[in-house]
This record gives structure tokens, sequence and C-alpha cells, in this order.
């Protein structure tokens, strides 16, 4: 299966000339960050949590199943003269070890068993940022995949051993043109 999701992945960011940024969460909530620490953009694709984390001057290391996502980052860190530590890693097979980040940022990533590595994988005070989809959202947003697609409050849920910095999730109600509507937003921390 790694295999699959390897070559698929390969072949999207193959295939991607943007510039990638750091997710909503992570950009609105950097204050947040601590001015040292040693930080992981989990699943970080094409990078851009992780050049968002190195220009803040924390130790950033960066890990992704797609060599040639690994590879552009990369080549952007090195644009930017940026210190990332870019690892292809199966995140799934090799999650964290406990006690290894200050900060944790996932976005736009889901594997549900992972929850208990990841906030296994802070240390005390660290931090994790974490954005995705959700299954209450407009449709055409998003995957459609279930597996996919957080619940409501099930981000909450995931990490009620945390401490709530901030959350957002927004779902379908109100006016359907404003806002953020297809994503759970959270900061905890341990």
């Amino acid at each position: 299966m790694s295999d699959q999701l390897r070559a698929l992945w390969d072949e999207r960011y193959a295939n991607n000339s943007d510039t990638p940024q750091a997710c909503q969460i992570l950009r609105e909530f950097s204050h947040l960050l601590p001015s040292q620490a040693k930080a992981l953009d989990f699943a970080c694709g094409l990078g851009g949590n992780a050049l968002l984390l190195s220009k803040i001057g924390l130790s950033t290391t960066a890990w992704d199943l797609s060599s040639v996502g690994i590879e552009k980052l990369n080549h952007l860190a090195n644009q930017q003269s940026l210190n990332v530590d870019a690892v292809v890693r199966d995140v799934i097979g090799q999650p964290p070890e406990a006690n290894s980040f200050d900060v944790i940022v996932v976005s736009y990533f889901l594997e549900r068993k992972l929850f208990p590595a990841l906030l296994a994988a802070l240390k005390p005070s660290g931090l994790l940022f974490y954005e995705t989809f959700i299954a209450d959202k407009p449709s055409g947003t998003g995957p459609s995949n279930p597996d996919f697609l957080l619940k409501q409050n099930e981000l909450l849920r995931f990490c009620d051993k945390l401490i709530i910095r901030a959350y957002h999730e927004e779902g379908m109600v109100g006016n359907m043109n404003e806002g953020t509507r297809n994503v759970a937003m959270l900061v905890g921390q341990k």
C-alpha cells in the first residue's frame, strides 16, 4: 500500500508548481511558538509548514512518504537559506518517538490511529498544530472519502488530554459565503 501511496503523491507533487504555504492555523497562531524548539512538519508534502518553522528559527524536521515532495522542499529550503532536515519517511509505519518534539504540525493528513503516537511525541508543554478537512463542509471541497474527513468535534476528542489553546470548526451554519468552512483547526499544548 505504501508503494501505491508513494507513487500517487510523487506524481501529484511532480506536477505541482505552486509555492507551498504554511497551513492557516500555523500562520494565525505562530505567535504561540517558543523562540527555540525542535519542530516536526509531519506528512509535510511540499513543506510549507517546515519552511515557516525554519524561518521563525526553530530546529525543523520534515517527514513525508514522497521523495518528490522532499526533494522539492530541500530545493526551496536551500534557495531560501533555511535549515530543514527533510527526510523521506513512511509516517504511518514510523511515527515519531515519545518525547521527541516541542512542536508538531500536521496539515491535511488524517490517520486516526496515529493520534496517540503524535500526542506522546510531544515533549512536556509541547504544541500540536493540526488542520484538516471535516465531513460537515460544502460539497466539492476537499476529499470525499470519509476516512479522510473529521466528524464534528472529532479533533477535540482526539486531543482531549491537551490544553486547547485555539480551536476552529464552523461547519454548515450561518452565512455559507463567509468563513472557513471545510476544515477543523486546533492548537493544543501538552
